[in-house]
């Protein structure tokens, strides 16, 4: 074993410019953190200190403290899902769907027939905008608020006056199992408690459940586990595996409450995996396309760099990554398909440099798989030799 601890943080759609095969998806172009810095002034000296800023060119630097390079997107699609199952060892040729123009009036139909309430909303939104504009005729006649962030999600609003939060669980539930269909193959359903009153609404963070869909295959977790080994996952993390593989979870609603509680865990002694989603990147700039919203949180990211490093043992691998792009200067609100940045620090690195272009996200997995010495997982090269 190379590294007692590993953490990894993924930056959630922080792609670094078009793949391959980004012309099936419409997404020639496409560049989220280039085209953030194009239209922003980016200031990440900590990030760029570790090669992130690289990552956009793929440019020889020797002066960097962590080695660098991009990874390929190869599972279909370009969801949250797809992007972590292939990062954790297992392919998924099968894309979650999307429904950018609202949900088909047959599965509509479905979800109020399981839950005896009308359907209102059914549109691709973001932030807080479904609550103010429908929050009162939710109130009024006890609806329920249904639509989508162009992710593959269908997320059901309520208020907690007039549906319990234990009651919006019991729906979702309901709603999860019929879109379990082929041809509703929805990656997650999100339930949304909101509070508040007279057009001042709100979500209530803490009252978030979602409802994934556990991976096809046993993935790189499952067999850290099986090995007696720390599986910890931070925020949306527990959520897209749903659970399987991860032996603690700990909650974190917000990218800052998620690298707090990532650096907590940092100070405990364990033997294993801590990896954490910061999913503000993507739910609340990159679908909204607010590119300053965008580039202010990378930069908040970038002030806390140096308490985390600073934290790490000399036995410990700290990666930093994404699982998909949504470049925020593109039209519409859907993700982009993307090469995704692929940063290794570890204070025990000798002459970190500039790596060769990973194949598959999957080498980032295959990589842990060898460093814990587990059975290589069916996709992914690991490149954990070339980490010295």
């Amino acid at each position: 074993m190379k590294f007692k601890r590993i953490f990894l943080m993924v930056l959630d759609s922080l792609g670094v410019g078009e793949a391959d095969d980004a012309n099936l998806y419409n997404d020639n172009g496409a560049n989220t953190l280039g085209h953030i810095k194009e239209n922003c002034d980016l200031f990440i000296p900590n990030l760029k200190k570790i090669g992130f800023l690289n990552t956009l060119n793929m440019n020889e630097d020797d002066e960097v403290d962590a080695y660098y390079t991009i990874a390929k997107p190869n599972n279909a699609g370009k969801d949250t899902l797809n992007g972590h199952y292939e990062m954790m060892g297992i392919t998924n040729n099968i894309e979650f769907k999307t429904f950018n123009n609202g949900f088909p009036t047959e599965l509509l139909d479905g979800i109020e027939q399981v839950t005896g309430r009308r359907v209102i909303g059914n549109k691709c939104c973001n932030n807080d905008t479904i609550i103010k504009e429908l929050g009162d005729r939710q109130l009024n006649y006890g609806s329920l608020i249904v639509y989508t962030s162009a992710d593959s999600d269908l997320q059901v609003a309520a208020h907690e006056d007039v549906i319990p939060v234990s009651m919006l669980y019991k729906y979702c539930e309901k709603i999860r199992a019929i879109t379990l269909r082929e041809d509703w193959r929805v990656g997650r359903v999100i339930a949304r408690p909101f509070v508040g009153s007279n057009g001042n609404y709100y979500f209530s963070n803490s009252g978030r459940k979602d409802y994934a869909v556990k991976p096809p295959k046993k993935t790189i977790l499952d067999q850290l586990n099986e090995n007696n080994y720390n599986v910890i996952a931070l925020g949306k993390m527990n959520d897209i595996f749903d659970g399987a593989g991860i032996n603690k979870s700990i909650k974190a609603t917000t990218n800052m409450e998620a690298i707090n509680k990532f650096s907590d865990i940092m100070d405990k002694s364990f033997t294993g995996i801590c990896m954490t989603n910061l999913a503000d990147f993507d739910s609340l700039y990159g679908h909204a396309r607010d590119a300053s919203g965008y580039a202010k949180a990378i930069e908040e990211l970038d002030v806390e760099i140096p308490m985390m490093l600073n934290k790490l043992e000399i036995d410990d691998l700290f990666i930093i990554t994404a699982d998909h792009g949504n470049d925020p200067t593109f039209a519409g609100c859907d993700h982009t398909r993307e090469n995704v940045p692929v940063i290794f620090y570890s204070r025990a690195f000798q002459n970190p440099k500039k790596l060769p272009v990973l194949k598959s996200i999957a080498d980032i997995g295959a990589t842990i798989a060898d460093n814990f010495n587990l059975e290589k997982p069916e996709i992914g090269e690991s490149i954990l030799d070339q980490l010295i």
